[in-house]
């Protein structure tokens, strides 16, 4: 088991005139699209902890929409979405397509939830959204989400010879983390950053080691930046890739079903 390691840096600090920014760019968000936001975060390489110095602010939100929009017979679209700029991404979801996506057990929504960047203070449905997620997702659900993503990573692996971007071996090690954290304890969603995640699925000391070799290369880089092979951590990725149907179902989905619809009416009929 490893013990507490005090991080290289803090990954998660925000510049202010960037986080001006972007609370300003939601602000207009919010106002130009006519949705109030539930809240908003940061997603990508900056909230899981291994930032590079080029490195785009993910910043991913959700929002509902005045009553009449859902009662409307021309559907309005579930996404809102502003270009790139000053490498700056804002994409967010509709509040229905997001409990959509929950009852299908993506793990995408969990994360947005667990962030440890926030950008504007949560709803108080946040939390109930949190609570909702953690009593009926489905383990193995998640774990063949973080499979699907890892081994779609590991694929471009060996495109290259000898060295490999920082980059790709983080988004296979990662989602693998993820899948030994819910087969070592599938009563919990896997937590979102890296330093949380390598905690809760108890690393050798040399694996350990190896991490933070990495972290700390990809904070000095930029995002295409190489590093030299791991073979350890190779294996430990594509061993937990492959085990992800060793995780347990956990499946109520009629009830899980029944407290979504009830939350989105009530958040609804407050608009």
């Amino acid at each position: 088991m490893i013990e507490d390691r005090t991080p290289v840096q803090d990954t998660f600090t925000i510049a202010p005139d960037v986080r001006a920014d972007i609370e300003s760019r939601l602000s207009r968000v919010a106002s130009e699209d006519g949705v109030r936001l539930l809240m908003a975060v940061e997603s990508g390489s900056r909230a899981w902890g291994f930032p590079s110095p080029d490195s785009d602010y993910d910043v991913r939100f959700l929002y509902v929409r005045a009553r009449r929009d859902y009662l409307s017979l021309q559907p309005v679209r579930d996404v809102v979405e502003r270009p790139i700029v000053d490498e700056i991404d804002l994409n967010g979801w509709d509040i229905r397509k997001a409990l959509g996506l929950l009852l299908k057990h993506n793990a995408v929504l969990s994360e947005w939830i667990e962030s440890p960047i926030r950008y504007i203070a949560d709803d108080p449905v946040v939390a109930r959204l949190a609570e909702l997620a953690s009593r009926h997702f489905n383990p193995r659900g998640y774990a063949l989400h973080y499979a699907s993503l890892g081994k779609g990573t590991v694929d471009r692996w060996f495109d290259s010879e000898g060295q490999i971007a920082v980059k790709r071996y983080f988004y296979a090690l990662r989602p693998a983390l993820s899948v030994r954290a819910l087969r070592l304890d599938p009563s919990c969603r896997p937590p979102m950053s890296i330093r949380p995640l390598m905690k809760a699925v108890r690393l050798e000391s040399e694996l350990v080691d190896q991490i933070d070799e990495l972290i700390a290369r990809k904070a000095k880089t930029n995002e295409t930046g190489n590093t030299v092979r791991f073979p350890d951590l190779e294996r430990l990725v594509l061993d937990e890739l492959e085990r992800a149907n060793e995780v347990p179902e956990r499946l109520d989905q009629e009830q899980f079903l029944e407290e979504a619809e009830a939350l989105f009416l009530e958040l609804v009929e407050q608009e």
